[in-house]
């Protein structure tokens, strides 16, 4: 079991490529985690790209109108950009690979995470029984879109378009029109020609005529701060609008006002990033559930190494005790839980076992057989012999102690003569009773 447990992680890890990469879904990366093959089928239907390597210089080159943002890997995002980077213009649309619950509350998205696959699943585009809303996934039919499913986030009270069974979810909250895809699949070099993956991938960046593609090499910096602790904005090229300007707004409000003239309150901005990270979100799903895998197997095992099946192992004595002492702690033991009976029977059962072979019986012989033939060789009324051998169990000490005595006696009329076992015709030995 734990041979296939390691096999399935090695056959996910390899399956399933590293999204901190550098060069992972890069428009000018060739390898199979790249995404140069997109690059070309976009710019093969006309539209223009403008790869960007920092979050700043992406909103910098972002136009106001008619654009579409694609984020391979939101999660190396600061999550101080995050909720500008899902609202940067009136007429765009953002596009996020995959994000985790961390980056879409970062982004005040009203989506959360669901339930998650070792590897993407090709699905249709249906979900939750309704037909997709979206016709550029209509057109690219079944794709491997399905990994991580995504749901409506209770607390925003907002219903948003999914398809591919939860895989895709679109969001026009806020008037946002924001994309997520929960794998990467679809816009990998090495699965863009399965199924209906490059229509996918190609119908949602191409929108727009233009797609602002942020490649990150790794995990995004924060920005700069002031000493008293409020943003320092970058320079903007000449021209260009600063995404970070409280004093700018769109027409729908943008950074927390409606349009009134009114600015946001820096505060919002003003206070550092929470860096904690939980160990729950320092590991990917996969560990955890790989994590869960190995516990259990780790308990079937000790489960099957104390419950030992078969009959028992004879094992050397770690000390060897003299037989005396053996009948002696035995017989306290007895007499201190007063087990008048048990004694009897064991006392019983040493007296037939010498007086069956005496008297050649099987061990399986009746009692009457018993008797009689102990009444024949010792002389012994029959229902002395029945009732010394067979009878009840005794009350008291005294009782037991004569029942000890008579069955010593009894096997020592046959130990006079061990080798020559008493016969029907034999004199009588000692006192008959």
């Amino acid at each position: 079991m734990a041979l296939l447990l390691v096999v399935t992680w090695i056959t996910s890890a390899v399956d399933q490529p590293d999204r901190d990469d550098a060069g992972f879904l890069s428009s000018v990366n060739t390898d199979d985690d790249g995404g140069s093959r997109l690059a070309a089928e976009l710019r093969a239907r006309g539209v223009a790209i403008e790869r960007t390597t920092s979050t700043p210089q992406a909103l910098s080159l972002a136009p106001h109108d008619g654009f579409t943002l694609f984020v391979p890997a939101p999660a190396l995002v600061h999550p101080l950009y995050l909720p500008l980077l899902v609202d940067p213009a009136a007429r765009a649309r953002v596009v996020l690979v995959d994000p985790s619950q961390r980056v879409l509350d970062d982004a005040d998205m009203p989506l959360a995470t669901a339930d998650r696959r070792w590897a993407a699943r090709t699905v249709g585009t249906a979900a939750d029984g309704q037909p997709c809303p979206l016709p550029e996934v209509r057109a690219a039919g079944p794709a491997a879109a399905l990994r991580q499913r995504y749901t409506d986030a209770p607390e925003f009270g907002y219903r948003a378009d999914r398809c591919y069974g939860g895989g895709l979810a679109r969001s026009r909250w806020r008037g946002n029109d924001v994309v997520v895809v929960g794998a990467s699949d679809p816009f990998r070099n090495d699965r863009i020609d399965e199924q209906g993956n490059i229509a996918l991938a190609a119908g949602l960046l191409s929108a727009y005529p233009l797609v602002v593609w942020l490649d990150l090499d790794g995990p995004e910096p924060p920005p700069p701060y002031h000493p008293d602790g409020d943003l320092e904005p970058w320079s903007p090229m000449p021209g260009e609008p600063n995404p970070f300007d409280a004093g700018e707004t769109d027409d729908r409000g943008r950074n927390g006002s409606e349009k009134s003239g009114e600015k946001p309150e820096p505060s919002r901005q003003a206070k550092p990033p929470d860096e904690t990270n939980p160990l729950w979100n320092a590991f990917p799903p996969w560990f955890w559930a790989l994590l869960v895998q190995l516990a259990v197997a780790v308990v079937l095992a000790m489960l099957w190494r104390a419950r030992r099946l078969g009959p028992p192992v004879t094992e050397p004595l770690p000390v060897t005790v003299a037989s005396a002492e053996t009948v002696f702690g035995r017989g306290r033991l007895y007499q201190r839980a007063r087990a008048y009976g048990p004694t009897a029977d064991t006392l019983r059962a040493a007296t037939l076992h010498r007086l069956l072979p005496a008297f050649s019986l099987p061990p399986d012989t009746g009692p009457d057989e018993v008797t009689g033939a102990v009444e024949a060789g010792t002389g012994w009324s029959r229902a002395d012999v029945h009732h010394l051998l067979y009878g009840p169990a005794p009350t008291t000490n005294q009782e037991l102690l004569d029942l000890a005595r008579d069955l010593d006696a009894l096997s020592g009329l046959l130990a006079q003569n061990p080798t020559d076992p008493p016969r029907h015709d034999r004199p009588v030995q000692g006192e008959a009773r």
